[in-house]
């Protein structure tokens, strides 16, 4: 039961007692591989292209047919992203591919505070849904082409005569390969850091990556700039501008040169080959993986087996065969991470685990309490209260970094980067909103509202036995039993509430009180 369990908390967006059953009867790595074959989410609600195809001399959101105080979220906002993304990641069954996608999106990060285009958001992050399980060189490619990541770090018509180093050098230290040589477990090469590269390098790569503007389709008042460009547009892969192209040659890491003459896509491929033959990207991709879905402290041992799953693009557990045998291979790398005996078992080790990010935390509640959000409310409410609003990290660098340390401690807890005494509690308000608030009901002008809320009625079935209820939402939260001391003081505060006391209603808010308190617990708060 406990490692079932665990593997629906690090493989989907929370447990349900249906999921965990499912596991159990299929077994960890048959139930992966039937993952990888689930497709399903997509974003889809939001406007679409008319705003990068304006050739009226006033703004998009002042032209009469598109005015109205909804204009810039249907348009520009990635608020319909979050939509999608809650109503997908509470009922849709393709839960692994979700979750994967959501951990691309948070190490290739780009955000709606420096970007707007709502169409082209999706399709940035669509482009996760459809490559979770495939190749992280194919990642890299899209993303490097993404018009929507060329606005965000200034690659979009990029000039050989002075290149933008912004792009180059968050592809070498946040996409790739980190800034200090690994060894293949991750651990820093002799004990300290070694740079993986220098300015000289980024300087290369920024050259080896000019020569590249929007996809056609962009139009304005004004024409498009800078001459031989095209307008700004979102609707596709950025195309090569020839005479903005850096034509001589590069030298690149891991042994990879860019020949003189080379032309922009030529010089594209240089420069992923350079990443995905460099020692580095195994280790670095991997560890990251296994800190989204399964610990944010995996020990060397766990990282280097799964770099080298990475590295050899297949993986074999339980009689099951993941990835293609090509370098970089996520369905393999996926599974390594999930079916390592340090992910599996009943027993995690003590360094085992993570603090469950808000979203996960606004995830797990719900689709462990038969609940569902269309995603209003977790967005500009709880999404910010929390500081996590799903599609607004602060920076490139996501909404915490994969090395934040925890105080006290010689552990790293990259959550940890936005947890204080402040947002310690309104993970407790949050439960409050959704036991005794009632949640949230539907919003004006939201498409398809439906609010967010639970039903914590079919536990009513076990209200007459404190104990049982309690272990059966102890088992549904965290997948084992409560400690004792706690487990005891939580089926008293529940069996506080009687008809005597309570009328009509004692079974309801028993329940209220059990999967508050449960919920609550650090055993929930920390997922392992």
């Amino acid at each position: 039961m406990r490692d079932a369990y665990r593997l629906a908390d690090q493989a989907s967006f929370g447990a349900t007692e249906p999921l965990v059953a499912e596991i159990r009867s299929q077994g960890a790595a048959a139930w992966v591989a039937g993952q990888m074959g689930l497709s399903g989410s997509r974003y889809t609600l939001g406007n679409g292209d008319a705003i990068h195809k304006n050739t009226q001399s006033s703004a998009f959101c002042d032209l009469p047919a598109n005015a109205g105080a909804n204009c810039w979220r249907d348009w520009y906002s990635s608020q319909p992203l979050v939509w999608d993304f809650y109503r997908n990641a509470t009922q849709n069954a393709d839960q692994l591919r979700q979750r994967v996608a959501f951990a691309l999106q948070q190490i290739l990060v780009v955000n709606n505070l420096e970007v707007e285009g709502t169409y082209g958001l999706r399709n940035y992050h669509n482009a996760f849904l459809d490559n979770a399980f495939g190749n992280y060189r194919q990642v890299l490619k899209k993303v490097a082409l993404s018009p929507v990541m060329g606005d965000f770090l200034n690659n979009a018509n990029n000039d050989k005569a002075a290149p933008n180093e912004n792009f180059a050098r968050e592809l070498l230290q946040l996409f790739s390969l980190g800034t200090c040589l690994l060894d293949a477990d991750g651990s820093l090469q002799g004990g300290r850091c070694t740079p993986t590269y220098n300015n000289e390098t980024v300087r290369a790569y920024a050259y080896a990556l000019t020569g590249w503007t929007y996809p056609a389709g962009g139009a304005t008042a004004w024409g498009c700039w800078p001459v031989g460009t095209n307008c700004q547009y979102y609707g596709g892969d950025m195309v090569p501008a020839a005479s903005y192209h850096d034509s001589a040659a590069r030298t690149l890491l891991a042994g990879v040169s860019v020949p003189a003459n080379s032309t922009a896509p030529q010089a594209l491929e240089k420069v992923l080959d350079s990443l995905m033959q460099h020692p580095n990207v195994g280790p670095f991709v991997g560890r990251q993986l296994i800190q989204h879905l399964v610990s944010s402290n995996p020990s060397p041992a766990y990282v280097q087996r799964v770099a080298a799953v990475f590295n050899a693009g297949r993986f074999t557990s339980g009689g099951r065969s993941f990835g293609s045998g090509q370098r970089g291979d996520l369905a393999a790398t996926v599974a390594a991470v999930l079916l390592d005996t340090e992910a599996r078992g009943d027993t995690p080790a003590r360094r085992a685990g993570k603090l469950r990010e808000p979203v996960l935390t606004f995830t797990a509640v719900l689709r462990a309490l038969n609940g569902r959000s269309d995603g209003e409310a977790l967005a500009w409410w709880w999404g910010e209260t929390l500081r996590q609003h799903v599609f607004r990290p602060p920076s490139v660098f996501n909404f915490y970094p994969p090395d934040y340390p925890v105080p006290g401690s010689t552990l790293v807890g990259p959550s940890f980067g936005i947890h204080n005494a402040n947002s310690a509690l309104e993970r407790l308000n949050f439960l409050t909103y959704l036991l005794w608030w009632g949640g949230s009901t539907a919003t004006a002008g939201v498409p398809g509202a439906f609010g967010t809320s639970v039903d914590t009625q079919p536990f009513e079935t076990d209200a007459n036995d404190p104990a049982k209820l309690v272990d059966r939402l102890s088992l549904l939260a965290t997948g084992a039993a409560l400690p004792a001391p706690t487990r005891s003081a939580i089926v008293t505060a529940v069996e506080a509430f009687t008809q005597a006391n309570n009328g009509a209603t004692w079974r309801t808010e028993r329940v209220r009180q059990a999967v508050y308190l449960v919920f609550a617990t650090p055993a929930f708060q920390v997922q392992r």
